[in-house]
């Protein structure tokens, strides 16, 4: 298998399940803890409310892109600073995971992630790298 082929691939992998867990974490966000409930935490960090709707659907609808292959570069770009909106607010919780209300190394991680594939790209099977087949010379 050669670079080209296995850096198309690893694209891929990361692509699906960065858009798994994001549909994941944004279904959450909606249907088990609400929206206005989203809001009221998002409120409760001394953001705005309305923040926390306009998160639940960005990640949402970039999950979604993620899974299709759309925009890939461009959609992981997107979801970056909500990301490390997520950072900033567990900085004061330390760094590990198991720390009280999660610590910041698991949204770092993510945030690396989405870097990495807005570098790699959608890889394999990503719809906005699809090309359409050559047509033979008559």
């Amino acid at each position: 298998m050669n670079s080209n082929r296995s850096a198309d691939l690893a694209a891929l992998l990361l692509r699906v399940v960065l858009g798994v867990l994001y549909l994941a974490h944004s279904l959450q966000k909606i249907f088990v803890f609400t929206l206005p409930g989203t809001a009221q935490f998002f409120v409760s960090l001394g953001l705005p409310g309305w923040l926390g709707y306009l998160t639940a659907f960005v990640e949402l609808f970039g999950g979604i892109a993620l899974l299709l292959g759309m925009q890939v570069r461009w959609v992981a770009l997107v979801l970056l600073p909500f990301m490390l909106g997520a950072m900033s607010a567990h900085l004061h919780n330390g760094w590990g995971f198991t720390s009280p209300n999660g610590g910041w190394e698991y949204p770092a991680f993510w945030a690396v992630t989405l870097v990495v594939q807005a570098l790699l790209g959608g890889g394999v099977l990503a719809v906005s790298g699809m090309k359409a087949p050559r047509m033979a010379a008559a």
